[in-house]
């Protein structure tokens, strides 16, 4: 008898299309990190972890395959993998690559964030 991997949900499977959106600089930049890291094949995780100056931050790091109870999403070729406590609090999330004064980097605009920190690294729920 052979054993069977069960695939991810996709956010799709699960009617929550538009779950997490990547906009079009986000996209630009998450390529361009993994093809100067050689990362071909890979995806990127997005999480909620506890911490941060208003209770919750959010984070990303790139990643290869699903883990057992991921949910999953593609957009523009990128695959990314959210966990299931993280996807409660990821739902209508845009993430946006900023430059500004302060540096650049991933922005995330959360619209189930009750509270946000200055920073934008970190929100309350």
């Amino acid at each position: 008898m052979e054993a069977t991997t069960q695939a991810a949900p996709t956010a799709s499977d699960l009617g929550m299309d538009g779950f997490i959106v990547l906009t079009p600089k986000a996209i630009e930049m998450v390529k361009d990190a993994m093809n100067r890291e050689g990362l071909t094949g890979y995806g990127i995780r997005v999480g909620v972890q506890g911490g941060g100056c208003s209770g919750f931050q959010y984070s990303m790091d790139f990643e290869n395959a699903a883990k057992e109870g991921d949910l999953t999403a593609e957009q523009d070729g990128i695959r990314l993998y959210v966990d299931a406590m993280s996807s409660m609090y990821l739902q209508g999330v845009t993430i946006d690559y900023v430059v500004g004064l302060q540096g650049a980097g991933f922005k995330f605009d959360n619209p189930n964030a009750k509270n946000t920190c200055g920073c934008g690294s970190s929100f309350s729920a």
